[in-house]
């Protein structure tokens, strides 16, 4: 659905995106993640079509993107801070966005408002909070009926009850109409919940593009105790991070799991714990071999 190729934008002598490649397939849930500054914003503004990129590609569904009219009327987009106009009600914004989206469902719309009983459709939307903003924004967008949303920190400002109904609603779309989401956000373990793909990015780059359980099998928490000092590990089992506490011992390895258990057991330990990661704990420990300034996580 998504394929970004080897993109690179500048804005003066700073480098914000750097030769950056992206894939998302049709219907899945890509979450996007990374460090403030990373460049995440400024891709997901290249793929609504705001920013036009000094050398690469960024399509959508095989298009061009930057000023391509059809393709922007088949995908909707909800910023962190998003944005309605100064005297529009509700109603009002739902009529904007039928005439924008030729795919408008408006009796899936009046059927979406009774999930959000707070919200008054005929109050001027700026005067409410921003998390009604922000659940007035996922009424209108999925009642659009579009093939890819396109989300920045979603759920930012939302109490959980309507974070989980919000994700609820997305995910019912993907699973009835094949619906693909693009969300990045700094939740990383709501994440966890909701995606089946991630790409970790960083200084303009996308360093892993991967299936979380792919991802969550390629780095390993193992906890191991000796009945005396802790012997010398293989060669071959690539230790990211190491955290001892007397004779326990906890490793963050990088590699199959069951390579590193079945090397580790030959060693005899007294116990032996393998843990797999949060997709928090494997941010951390991947931006931390990218020289990524983080604290150490207590286990």
């Amino acid at each position: 659905m998504i394929q970004v190729s080897n993109v690179t934008k500048k804005f003066g002598d700073f480098i914000a995106l750097d030769d950056l490649n992206m894939h998302v397939e049709k219907g899945a849930i890509y979450g996007l993640v990374g460090p403030n500054g990373a460049g995440k914003s400024t891709i997901i503004r290249h793929l609504c079509g705001v920013y036009k990129q000094d050398a690469g590609q960024v399509l959508i569904d095989g298009q061009p993107v930057y000023e391509n009219q059809a393709i922007k009327s088949r995908y909707a987009v909800i910023p962190d801070d998003v944005f309605f106009f100064t005297q529009a009600n509700t109603l009002d914004m739902m009529k904007f966005y039928k005439n924008m989206y030729p795919r408008f469902d408006e009796a899936l719309f009046k059927k979406i408002m009774d999930c959000f009983p707070a919200i008054n459709p005929k109050k001027m939307v700026r005067s409410l909070s921003k998390g009604m903003q922000k659940q007035v924004a996922f009424m209108l967008s999925i009642a659009a009926r579009p093939e890819l949303m396109i989300l920045d920190e979603p759920v930012d400002g939302l109490d959980p009850v309507m974070r989980r109904q919000i994700w609820s609603l997305i995910m019912s779309d993907v699973a009835e109409n094949g619906l693909t989401v693009l969300v990045s956000s700094h939740n990383l373990r709501e994440l966890e919940d909701v995606c089946d793909h991630v790409g970790i990015m960083n200084n303009g780059k996308i360093l892993i593009e991967r299936s979380l359980d792919e991802l969550q099998t390629s780095i390993t928490k193992i906890q191991i105790a000796f009945e005396g000092d802790m012997p010398k590990l293989p060669d071959d089992i690539t230790v990211l991070k190491k955290i001892s506490n007397g004779r326990v011992h906890t490793l963050i390895v990088k590699g199959e799991p069951r390579a590193a258990e079945q090397a580790i057991g030959q060693m005899n330990p007294l116990l032996m714990d393998v843990l797999p990661l949060t997709l928090e704990e494997i941010f951390i420990y991947e931006l931390g071999g990218e020289n990524y300034a983080v604290k150490d996580i207590i286990f």
